[in-house]
């Protein structure tokens, strides 16, 4: 594309999974709407472009967290990051989706103009820093719910101290030499046990520092029914049949641990004592001081980060960083750790709708002052949707059926001519509760820059896969919290409950 201004019917930002999925819903039910995606990027892929650390993949089942209309291929149900952004690009390839992405190519702003019922997106080329327009119809934004541009780093003391690389893994250098180095890896999230197990098989020796544990069980990176139902079953019959199976064994797990968390608390501590012995401090490493799943569990394939622990070539400290020295870090206990390069897995910084500035007739637009409806549109922005995944599920079964659901949105506006569509707060108001009910620390951190939420429906978020297939695949778009419009009514309209 070669551009200054152009006009269509749907904005997406972002080609990552959500991106490219959106665009596939939008010419699969929106036959005749044009779209175009707008990527920062020089590749599609999204996260897994951007993210190049030892060990990159999925923290879930690939069974679940690809598409629902392209079956996953690979033998490994915990897929590393590579083959992820091949599958994302042969998806797109395979759909003639890549024509319309429009790449090294930033948003900048995005405001909403009520008298044309219309977004003008104001985009920016990276490489030449000319600037563009878009105006559209619908904006939708699928840029994830990270910044890309910088993670998150705790304040250490001491940090110019030290004489080693100091390195956050959303910035993993290319040529990063790390052989018969020692490492400290700061953290006990998902990456953190993702990269120990890589790095310690060259390193000298890879430390996990963690202030606190995480809940970490081992899962088989291949999956035996699943590749067993393929060689038995036609392809596109066992992948959906696969899925339903991995959607069923996942619901029925984040609610024991809700109903049961005792329970799973045990089985989870049961895995790491056949894992590490019963002699090996359980208690301090791997004993979490809450319960499953407020925060995210961590899985590792075929028990990667255990064995690494077993052959001596990884550790866990379980401390608290005093400050950074010049050869490695002094905890609160007053031990020392020894280390070439450090590691700070330290989290992301949250950012849900990417980091441009939106307004509506050119007045800032602040999310944290709006309320989320059916977890991805805000009231008081119009023709604007959003793509979040599921804090206890993989993240492309809610990225699926919100663009399954803004398609019909689209849909519905169109045989009724309307020109805008917006959620609306009840006139008595409603209570507001935090927007995520997660206890992890980027959550916590980003609280006051997110919407809120509400405790009855459509306010209120699904962490259900089922009850979200039923609400927004099937249920009707009408309802008495949205409104509908047309630019040559008297005034807002609002459609009865159907």
């Amino acid at each position: 594309m070669n551009i200054k201004t152009r006009q269509i019917d749907v904005l997406i930002v972002g080609a990552g999974i959500s991106g490219i999925g959106a665009a596939y819903h939008l010419q699969k039910h929106c036959q005749g709407k044009s779209y175009a995606i707008i990527e920062a990027r020089d590749a599609l892929g999204g996260t897994w472009d951007l993210f190049r650390y030892p060990g990159i993949r999925s923290d879930s089942d690939m069974f679940t967290f690809g598409y629902h209309f392209k079956p996953w291929h690979s033998p490994k149900a915990i897929s590393p990051g590579d083959d992820i952004k091949n599958y994302i690009a042969e998806a797109a390839s395979e759909n003639n989706i890549t024509p319309n992405i429009l790449f090294q190519h930033k948003v900048i702003s995005a405001n909403w103009d009520s008298t044309k019922a219309k977004w003008l997106t104001e985009i920016q080329d990276l490489q030449t820093g000319e600037t563009c327009s878009f105006i559209s119809d619908f904006f939708f934004s699928a840029a994830g719910y990270y910044n890309y541009d910088k993670g998150y780093t705790p304040e250490f003391e001491g940090v110019e101290n030290f004489s080693g690389d100091i390195i956050h893994p959303q910035h993993w250098p290319q040529h990063l030499d790390y052989a018969g180095k020692n490492i400290i890896v700061i953290g006990s999230g998902a990456t953190a046990v993702t990269l120990v197990p890589a790095l310690a098989a060259t390193a000298g020796h890879v430390t996990m520092l963690q202030r606190s544990p995480s809940y970490i069980a081992s899962k088989p990176e291949q999956d035996k029914l699943a590749n067993l139902l393929r060689r038995l079953l036609p392809t596109k019959l066992a992948y959906r049949l696969i899925r339903w199976i991995k959607i069923l064994q996942g619901l029925f797990i984040y609610n024991l641990a809700k109903r049961r968390p005792e329970k799973v608390k045990k089985l989870i501590r049961e895995g790491v004592i056949e894992a590490l012995g019963a002699n090996y401090p359980i208690d301090k490493h791997f004993k979490p001081s809450y319960q499953p799943w407020d925060q995210r569990a961590c899985l590792v394939p075929d028990g990667d980060l255990f064995h690494a622990i077993n052959n001596g070539s990884a550790s866990v400290v379980t401390e608290h960083i005093d400050k950074f020295t010049a050869n490695g870090v002094t905890l609160k206990n007053g031990k020392s750790l020894a280390a070439d390069i450090i590691v700070t897995a330290t989290g992301l910084s949250v950012d849900i709708l990417g980091s441009y500035q939106l307004s509506v007739d050119q007045k800032p637009f602040n999310v944290a002052d709006s309320y989320c409806y059916k977890g991805m549109m805000l009231s008081g922005l119009p023709n604007f949707a959003f793509s979040m995944g599921y804090t206890n599920a993989s993240w492309t079964l809610k990225s699926d059926l919100v663009a399954q659901y803004v398609c019909r949105l689209i849909n519905h506006m169109h045989k009724h001519q309307y020109h805008y569509c917006q959620p609306v707060l009840p006139e008595n108001g409603i209570e507001a509760e935090p927007f995520i009910d997660f206890s992890s620390s980027y959550i916590i951190r980003a609280l006051d820059k997110l919407p809120k939420q509400g405790r009855k429906k459509p306010w209120k978020l699904n962490q259900n896969y089922i009850l979200d297939r039923i609400s927004l695949g099937y249920g009707s778009v009408v309802d008495d919290n949205m409104l509908f419009s047309s630019l040559w009514t008297t005034g807002p309209q609002t459609e009865p409950r159907k």
